[in-house]
């Protein structure tokens, strides 16, 4: 099922990475639960999806604070990062995104806008064959406010040259879609995977 995309004649797309793109939100769980599990810390799925879009650093900040735990930043996310890149041969990329890409590919230009890390990205991007569509990647560490801020998607724009007004977003988490509105732009919103499942 192709998303059907608001009406307008957008000059450039911004999308998010992570259950935008890339189908990666059940492995992305799946190794956030191993990884915490190593520090004996609980990320209930219901939760995990809550904070869609938030940089990785941030989500392990607020599990500290959450469960009164001092877990170091920098190793939970790399042993989350590489859990994840282990199960890179699994992944799939969305495919009402997908086409969106592969029809406009060429026409307009693309840029990626993630809460991720750069590696992050670019590995899953790399994984599905799609890394050389993209022009400009704007990943965790380029901006200073995340999501909902709408800071990564309008440095996005400025990197395309495209005004604000004329870029598309698509995004699959709250914060993204208040982050796309809030820079002015359009946004699609992507359906999460169950939402997927049940349309098929």
């Amino acid at each position: 099922m192709i998303l059907p995309l608001p009406p307008g004649d957008f000059r450039a797309y911004l999308f998010d990475c992570d259950g935008t793109i890339a189908d990666s939100m059940p492995l992305h769980y799946t190794a956030w639960c191993a990884a915490l599990d190593e520090w004996g810390c609980e990320f209930p799925e219901e939760l995990f999806y809550a904070w869609g879009g938030r940089p990785i650093a941030d989500i392990v900040a607020a599990l500290n604070e959450r469960h009164g735990l001092a877990m170091p930043v920098d190793v939970v996310v790399r042993r989350q990062e590489e859990l994840y890149q282990r199960s890179l041969p699994e992944l799939t990329a969305v495919p009402g995104v997908l086409a969106h890409i592969e029809d406009a590919h060429g026409r307009i230009p693309f840029a990626v806008v993630s809460g991720s890390t750069r590696e992050g990205v670019t590995a899953s991007l790399g994984t599905l064959g799609l890394l050389d569509r993209f022009q400009e990647l704007v990943c965790a560490g380029d901006y200073t406010r995340p999501k909902p801020d709408p800071e990564a998607f309008l440095l996005a724009a400025r990197l395309l040259g495209v005004p604000p007004a004329d870029c598309l977003v698509f995004e699959d988490t709250d914060l993204g879609i208040q982050a796309a509105t809030a820079a002015g732009m359009a946004a699609v919103r992507v359906p999460a995977p169950w939402e997927r499942a049940a349309a098929v």
